[in-house]
């Protein structure tokens, strides 16, 4: 007897299934069909004959919403039917500027172009109806896919004027829609991309099948910067289905038929390498030279007041030294790249945040001109920043060239974690000062981080006088009203490979300054959350948020017994955002219970894609707070998988209230927004429930008892 899964399932779990249902992926998104025939109105806008319109999004879908939300920007200025879109991404095009996604700009960066796009093709194709009706075109107007003439009610569609709106010349000075206006901006669509990665129809990096493809896996040094001196493939190729061995820039690839062939030959190759000067390094090395550099005076990056002096005076002073480990991004997706290298052009697959990036690499290695360069953007199965590098898509484009078939280079877990780009260590030795009533006077930080461009794939240390901003950011740029502030930057190196991770400078110094404002208040008697109000009396949308995730959260008010609050607030990446921990500490043991937060990233576009991005962002957050913690023992990362870089689970997961701030100001970005003010307000409530500060990162279990 035979059955099908389905049937199985509805058999077997007839007494727990009640019922599943998808909606077509016509209500989310039409897709054109095959007698439709596309107009490209502008770079952005494609009209086919059967009224389908197809927006290009420039941008990378990470999870984050970007398909949705950029689509939202244009349609509502195109005056499209929302259920007739569909999008696709680009290849490389300068008319869509920078392609890449990094620091949760795809929605400040789109806002106005995007919308001005809509609006340029809106005007094309009420201009291509005016001529076909011989009327002037004040008297057309368009929504919802179809254009009116208002004298006489006669209807046109979008796809009966697209080809002709197309061969129009582009509009100037094109209006805008006023925020009451907007019919899509504010509203809490579904997201498009939702059906067809339920029903497996997207194509994620890993997914991509290209005719004549090969597999390949790459064995790297063990050590960052390490070099192949020698290797012997023997083994590897006695392996079934392993093809060949080939010495690349950054190890000895391993060619095969299956991914899985091609990593077994990986493991059985016999190499020998020159590990170089890394292998010296070490993790309490690494901290101890760290914390030394902390005592030394810094590079200036910020200088209010007269913090020397005004320590002196202080009628009170504490001290503390802070700390936080490398971190991996650990993406779900493994990184990958498929690359096909021919003498007339080059086809790369991949799963990139960067494609700008990977575009230049191309061009680097290959010689071709940039119109024989493309870049196939598939769907990520998660970033963090990771997939803003380019060395996984070196090694696929370095090897197709070699040997001259398409190939597909796929890193495991293992390799991803033990040979990636990581979130730099830091650590900040912090002095602060109360005035004779208590009040925070004076606050000194003393930075030790490498640069988070620094050694790594992408991007590099940003900033002048020798400070790196990326790696001060949070503590420099603290909005408070502290009369005296100085910190100081000192660039240093573990010999570990750094880059940008989601929230980038935020994630470590914001728990640093947030805590250590925390400390102050203690210190002075006050309340952290008067004390904060006090100093933010300057900072309207700051304070607003303070207020409103301090109010939702009843701070002050009585909790269950052994629950405590604790607080923070941060101004990152053009948005304002707080959070309430409600924690308890039972015999050394913690629970996060409940997280509110509130967010002012001016004018919202899609409220569920925010509310999405902040629970997402605290669990992340939450992950490195608890579990996160990147070693480095003789030049080599200790951990290998999630066995030993854990993860944040279900049942440690806390109920997340989000409330957002109406606001018709620029957008800011939301991505990462969350991500940096979750440590230090649990952090804060462990001190409400135990007395004991927490200055290093990830919270150890000891650290509660």
């Amino acid at each position: 007897m035979s059955t099908s899964r389905r049937s199985f399932l509805q058999t077997t779990a007839a007494g727990l299934l009640i019922g599943f249902y998808l909606p077509e992926r016509s209500q989310l998104g039409a897709q054109a069909t095959a007698a439709s025939t596309p107009a490209k109105v502008n770079a952005w806008v494609r009209i086919g004959t059967d009224d389908s319109v197809t927006l290009m999004i420039h941008k990378s879908e990470m999870g984050q919403g970007t398909v949705t939300s950029l689509s939202q920007l244009l349609a509502e200025e195109l005056e499209c039917d929302w259920k007739k879109i569909r999008t696709e991404f680009p290849g490389i095009d300068p008319a869509f500027g920078l392609q890449g996604v990094f620091g949760s700009q795809s929605i400040r960066t789109g806002w106005g172009p995007l919308r001005n796009a809509g609006a340029q093709g809106r005007e094309l194709l009420l201009q291509a109806a005016a001529q076909r009706w011989s009327i002037d075109k004040s008297l057309c107007h368009a929504s919802d896919g179809v254009i009116t003439n208002t004298a006489n009610s006669s209807k046109l569609t979008f796809g009966q004027v697209a080809e002709a709106a197309a061969k129009l010349p582009p509009p100037t000075g094109v209006q805008l829609k006023a925020p009451g206006q907007y019919k899509l901006i504010g509203k809490s669509l579904k997201r498009l991309d939702t059906a067809d990665k339920v029903t497996g129809r997207t194509k994620f990096g890993i997914d991509v099948r290209v005719p004549g493809m090969v597999y390949a896996a790459i064995a790297r040094c063990p050590v960052f910067g390490g070099k192949v001196v020698s290797f012997d493939a023997t083994k590897a190729k006695a392996i079934a289905g392993v093809k060949d061995a080939v010495q690349i820039s950054n190890g000895v690839a391993v060619i095969a038929d299956s991914t899985w062939a091609a990593f077994e030959g990986a493991k059985a190759l016999q190499i020998k390498w020159n590990e170089g000067a890394n292998a010296a390094f070490n993790s309490p090395a690494i901290l101890k030279n760290f914390t030394e550099q902390t005592l030394l005076p810094g590079a200036s990056a910020r200088r209010t007041g007269n913090g020397a002096a005004a320590l002196d005076s202080a009628a009170k002073k504490i001290a503390a030294v802070y700390e936080a480990p490398f971190l991996a991004h650990a993406p779900m997706e493994p990184l990958n790249c498929v690359a096909h290298v021919r003498p007339d052009g080059c086809d790369i697959w991949a799963s990139t945040q960067m494609q700008a990036g990977i575009n230049g690499i191309a061009l680097q290695l290959t010689g071709l001109r940039p119109d024989q360069i493309t870049i196939h953007t598939q769907y990520l199965g998660g970033g963090f920043g990771r997939r803003a590098g380019t060395d996984y898509a070196y090694e696929a484009i370095e090897l197709a060239k070699a040997i001259k078939v398409p190939v597909k280079v796929t890193w495991s877990r293992e390799h991803d974690l033990q040979n990636g780009n990581y979130r730099p260590a830091s650590v900040t030795r912090f002095a602060g000062g109360l005035d004779a009533d208590g009040w925070p006077l004076v606050l000194t930080a003393n930075i030790a981080c490498p640069p988070m461009g620094g050694g790594g794939s992408f991007g590099g240390g940003r900033g002048g006088g020798g400070v790196d901003s990326t790696s001060v950011e949070g503590i420099a740029d603290l909005r408070y009203a502290i009369p005296h502030m100085q910190v100081d930057y000192h660039s240093v190196t573990g010999g570990v490979p750094t880059t940008y991770w989601r929230a980038v400078g935020y994630t470590q110094n914001t728990f640093f300054g947030e805590s250590f404002l925390d400390e102050l208040s203690a210190a002075g008697g006050k309340d952290p959350l008067e004390v904060r109000r006090r100093l933010l009396a300057g900072v309207p949308r700051m304070l607003g948020v303070l207020n409103l995730a301090a109010e939702k959260a009843g701070w002050g008010k009585s909790l269950p017994a052994g629950h405590h609050h604790g607080i923070a607030v941060v101004n990152n990446i053009g948005s304002f955002t707080a959070q309430v921990a409600e924690v308890s500490v039972t015999e050394g043991k913690l629970k996060v219970h409940r997280v509110t937060c509130a967010t002012d990233c001016g004018q919202v576009v899609n409220p569920a894609i925010v509310e999405q991005q902040i629970r997402s962002a605290i669990v992340f957050g939450l992950s490195a707070a608890l579990k996160g913690e990147i070693t480095i023992q003789g030049g080599r990362v200790q951990q290998s998988n999630f066995h030993q870089y854990d993860v944040a689970r279900m049942d440690e997961a806390p109920m997340v209230d989000v409330h957002i701030v109406p606001s018709t100001e620029a957008p800011g970005g939301m991505g990462e927004a969350g991500v940096p003010t979750i440590a230090p307000a649990i952090c804060n409530a462990i001190f409400a429930a135990t007395g004991k500060r927490i200055r290093r990162l990830p919270i150890q279990p000891q650290s509660l008892a």
